[in-house]
């Protein structure tokens, strides 16, 4: 017998109109997340979406989790490492899909304009950042 996760035990579509844009605290004020399956902040797998506004950054953080990025929208750059260097930026396009193994040191900038990610991964949801001065759920 096959067990359902959750919020996949029901036929549904989500139509672009129909996403739910939220803030996050784990995020800079203007970028939003939305919560497309599952329930990220418990066990098991989800999807999200990333929005980060034009000029934008996520300073360095680490995810617990492994995830498979899958850009939506936008530009989406990241780069790899413990300190934001705009050098080690890689700039991914629409449709592109990027592999990050769960502890890897990254970053983001919307540098070129907005862009859209979708994320999955099996939950809990995690964001550390490298330097806790950047993390807005402690300013």
């Amino acid at each position: 017998m096959r067990i359902h996760q959750a919020d996949q035990d029901v036929f549904r579509s989500l139509h672009p109109q129909d996403i739910e844009w939220r803030p996050f605290p784990a995020f800079p004020p203007a970028a939003r997340l939305a919560v497309i399956v599952g329930d990220p902040p418990g066990p098991g797998p989800y999807t999200v979406r990333v929005k980060l506004p034009d000029g934008e950054k996520l300073m360095p953080h680490r995810h617990e989790e492994d995830r498979v990025y899958t850009v939506m929208s936008g530009v989406f750059y990241i780069g790899r490492g413990e300190e934001f260097d705009e050098a080690k930026l890689e700039a991914h396009p629409p449709g592109a899909v990027v592999v990050l193994p769960g502890g890897t040191p990254h970053f983001h900038w919307a540098k070129s304009g907005e862009y859209i990610t979708q994320v999955t991964a099996i939950g809990p949801i995690t964001l550390e950042y490298v330097d806790p001065r950047d993390d807005p759920r402690h300013n």
